[in-house]
Order: structure tokens, then C-alpha cells, then sequence
């Protein structure tokens, strides 16, 4: 079995049994423009540590998997060029490459689990690309939140896919699809999708509860916590959806498909709403950092 390379910090936390929360790194290197991307990093490392837990930022660099990135790690990461986007297909490759690569949801969740880590906090998971059912475009995310029992807190689907289809394929996977404290499934930006979540929890000591009792049942596979962005950040779905439609247009005229979708639309979302996007984003994800936090604290003190 692979041993991961950890931190000083995660180290510690370790040996004394501290509650962890991993981070993704694609938003780093594909998700955000430097420094704005760096900074984020440590404000979402702050927030977990501001809450009690311990961050566990997860990446490759030069061939080696890292959990939990040093100071110096982390700005050369951000700073790096021709960085690997890496989900279950192409993390082993970029180890045995020798390369650098970003952990995706799908990715970060095989390295948490590997490491002992059950909560993980994102912006926002993969999903179901809209006019799937013509390019079969579906994110890895989704296949591996029904394989690894680690689970996730995002500000629901990115809100660039196809919702509907992205619950209904969880479903079908026997994913737990959570919503935090509402009965509406988020779209990343926006409070509301309009559609409803199939599962409402009002605290991290129920989803706590719920992850640990998926264990002793012997259930495959983690759970989807649905957190919706705060509303102070929120772009409403009226008026965010404009900007997704014509940015989608943009990216079917020039023929942009496969990995490189996502950060063209987002890019693109970024410009047409003259950056309130980002500031969303960086909300969002620091809203669910505080979440993930108070969950691992709650699996922490039920396991101890």
C-alpha cells in the first residue's frame, strides 16, 4: 500500500488523533487565478483550523502524493505551470510519471480515504454535463462518491451542469444526498436549485451520525452534503443563469469538451459577472470548510 508523504501538521494530528479535514487542490491550480488562488488556500486552511480540525490539503508534486501541503509547497503549487488534473484515472499515472499533479473530487477522496480522513470539503462536486445524453460527459465524482466512504461538503453541483440528471444518476448510485439546513438542493452560486434534496439534515452531530451508521452497516461508498452558499455571497439562480447559458454557447462554438469545460466556464462566468462569481466561489468554500470542521470534530469525539 502506497504511504502518503504528510505534513508536519497532519503528522501531528495524526499521532494524536485530531480530527482532519482534506482540501482539493484543482481549485488552486484550475479553479482560480494566483494570487487569488493561493490566498484562498490559506483562508480555507485558516477556517479549519479556526474551527478545531486540522486542514489536509492533498496533492502530487514531482511523483510523490502529499497530505497537507507546507507553506512553501502550497505557493509553489499554485504557482506552477502544465500542472495534472487528477481524478481516479490519472492519479496513479502521474505518480509513476514522476509529475505534478491537482487532486479533483474524485481524486482527493481515494487520497483522504487512503490516509484515514472521512470528511473532505469542496466548492462544488462534478456532475452530469448537460447534453450528456448525446456525449456521455459525466464526472468520476459522482462513480466515486459510491465507492469511498469519505464524506463530502460542497455548495451542492456545480451549477454549470445538468442538475436533474446529476441527482438522478446519485440516486441510482445509492448516494446519500444531504441538504444542510434546508429542503432545497443547492446550485453551487445559488441557495435554491429549485429542486429538492432528497435527504435534510440540521446539524454536523447528525451527519456524523449518518456517516458512521453507513460503516456499520458495511455500505459502499460515502455521502453528498449539500451546503448552501451564505447569502450575502449568493448570486441569485435569475441571475446567474444568463451567464451560464452564454457562457455554455461560447464553449460549444469553439468545440471545448472533455477537462477542459470546467475551467472554461467558470473562467468565462468570472467575466460576465464582472467577478462576483470568484467571490462567491471563495465564500462558499470557506462555508464549507466550517461545516466539514464541525463534522469531523463530531466523528472524532463519537469514534473516540
Amino acid at each position: 500500500m502506497l504511504q502518503p508523504d504528510y505534513s508536519e501538521e497532519v503528522r501531528v494530528a495524526k499521532a494524536s488523533g485530531k480530527p482532519l479535514v482534506a482540501l482539493e487542490s484543482t481549485i488552486i491550480t484550475h479553479g482560480m487565478p494566483y494570487p487569488q488562488n493561493v490566498e484562498t488556500a490559506r483562508a480555507v486552511e485558516a477556517e479549519i483550523r479556526d474551527a478545531g480540525a486540522v486542514p489536509a490539503t492533498i496533492a502530487v508534486l514531482g511523483g510523490r502524493l502529499h497530505v497537507g501541503l507546507e507553506p512553501a509547497e502550497l505557493e509553489q503549487l499554485a504557482r506552477a505551470d502544465a500542472v495534472m488534473k487528477l481524478s481516479r484515472a490519472d492519479l496513479a499515472a502521474c505518480i509513476a510519471a514522476g509529475r505534478t499533479g491537482a487532486t479533483t473530487v474524485a481524486g482527493t477522496m481515494i487520497a483522504a480515504h487512503l490516509a484515514g480522513i472521512s470528511v473532505f470539503a469542496t466548492g462544488g462536486i462534478g456532475g452530469v454535463h448537460r447534453g450528456a445524453e448525446l456525449s456521455f460527459d459525466i464526472s468520476a465524482d459522482l462513480r466515486e462518491l459510491a465507492l469511498t466512504p469519505v464524506t463530502v461538503v460542497a455548495a451542492g453541483a456545480k451549477a454549470i451542469l445538468d442538475l436533474p440528471k446529476t441527482l438522478e444518476v446519485l440516486e441510482t448510485l445509492g448516494v446519500p444526498v444531504i441538504a444542510y439546513g434546508q429542503d432545497d438542493f443547492p446550485a453551487f452560486w445559488s441557495q435554491s436549485s429549485g429542486l429538492a434534496a432528497p435527504l435534510r439534515m440540521d446539524s454536523a452531530a447528525e451527519i456524523a451520525a449518518a456517516h458512521l451508521a453507513r460503516g456499520a452497516l458495511g455500505l459502499a461508498g460515502g455521502q453528498l452534503v449539500a451546503n448552501p452558499v451564505p447569502p450575502k455571497a449568493e448570486i441569485a439562480r435569475a441571475e446567474i443563469t444568463p451567464a451560464i447559458e452564454a457562457a455554455l454557447a461560447e464553449a460549444a462554438a469553439q468545440g471545448i469538451a472533455a477537462k477542459a469545460v470546467t475551467p472554461f466556464l467558470l473562467d468565462r462566468i468570472f467575466a460576465l459577472t464582472e467577478g462576483r462569481s470568484l467571490a462567491a466561489n471563495i465564500a462558499l468554500v470557506r462555508n464549507n470548510a466550517r461545516l466539514a470542521a464541525e463534522i469531523a470534530k463530531e466523528i472524532a469525539t463519537r469514534q473516540g
